[in-house]
């Protein structure tokens, strides 16, 4: 092969990796840029009748309790985001490691250092409970206020929690940040749908 024709293969090759570097720029910069606001809503409705002598009284509730996120890291700010839907196995568990492990939408690693709002919803087809807490070992606190605490959701329960404020509940990176996941017995596997909103730092 002549040196000629080995200088024109290199610089066909580098225009290539070029306009590939081009093409995928644009991609890198709109995840480095990502905005994320919305809102989070509990809507209550309900109804209740009670029976007198002549006629019945009728007592509605209507409430919605709503939180407002713009982009940032201060107080009703948020710029992580992660959801999945996820399946556990009979009398397993799994850990959610919220520090440099989980994915986004947009392909980007999450670190959060922040959590700021929590949404659990267990699968209605589920036969056992799905159960949320801290890791043993490096466990995520946060709402729950200490490692052995935990919440047990029925199939069908959703669990929802929020913590608008600029601290919000803190994530530490290997010592804190696991949380975990787990299917209350045997016989069968349980999914979830998981939502948690947050700030990098």
């Amino acid at each position: 092969m002549t040196t000629n024709r080995v200088r024109r293969m290199m610089m066909a090759l580098g225009a290539l990796v070029a306009v590939v570097l081009l093409i995928d720029a644009p991609r890198v910069l709109a995840q480095a840029t990502t905005a994320l606001t919305g809102s989070m809503n509990l809507q209550v409705s309900l109804n209740q009748q009670a029976a007198l002598d002549l006629g019945t009284t009728t007592f509605a509730f209507n409430r919605n309790y709503s939180t407002d996120w713009a982009t940032g890291a201060g107080a009703n700010q948020v710029n992580r985001l992660f959801t999945d839907q996820r399946t556990v196995a009979a009398s397993s568990s799994e850990d959610l490691d919220l520090a440099g492990v989980l994915v986004d939408a947009a392909g980007q690693v999450l670190t959060f250092a922040r959590v700021k709002g929590i949404i659990v919803r267990a699968a209605a087809g589920n036969t056992n409970n799905v159960v949320m807490k801290p890791d043993a070992t490096a466990g995520f606190t946060g709402p729950f206020g200490a490692v052995a605490h935990q919440l047990s959701i029925p199939p069908g329960g959703t669990v929802a929690l929020v913590a608008p404020t600029a601290t919000g509940w803190v994530v530490t990176a290997t010592t804190a940040d696991l949380l975990e996941f787990g299917n209350s017995a045997g016989g069968s596997t349980v999914t979830y749908d998981v939502i948690i909103v947050g700030s990098s730092t």
